[in-house]
């Protein structure tokens, strides 16, 4: 059974960037035909797709993000990255990476989930 596992800090500061690592166990991040996605929940909201990277390397982004997003991979370490810049108050969430059959920016298809860190954007 797949797992992921979120790291990295808990607080940033603003105009910083955001950086977290996704390590998977149980599965390999090349094996089709699944993407491995990174989704947040900021506080009082629904849990929003930021962008995916699938089983060949491709990537894609939320149009919103898109600019100040970057996700790549680790192959030999079965690791996922997330890289969000000029971070504000706005970007405090919950952020998770997640598995999914489907390269889809609807998280209810994504079907395995890590436990999430909760990110916070503060001076």
């Amino acid at each position: 059974q797949v797992q992921l596992q979120e790291s990295g800090p808990g607080l940033v500061k603003p105009s910083q960037t955001l950086s977290l690592t996704c390590t998977v166990s149980g599965g390999s991040i090349t094996s089709s035909p699944y993407y491995w996605a990174w989704l947040r929940q900021p506080p009082g909201k629904a849990r929003e797709w930021i962008g995916h990277i699938g089983y060949a390397g491709n990537t894609n982004y939320r149009p919103s993000l898109k600019s100040r997003t970057s996700i790549s991979r680790d192959t030999s370490k079965n690791q996922l990255f997330l890289q969000l810049s000029s971070v504000s108050p706005e970007d405090t969430a919950v952020y998770y990476c997640a598995r999914g059959n489907y390269g889809t920016s609807d998280p209810q298809f994504y079907n395995d989930w890590g436990q999430g860190i909760q990110v916070t954007v503060s001076s």
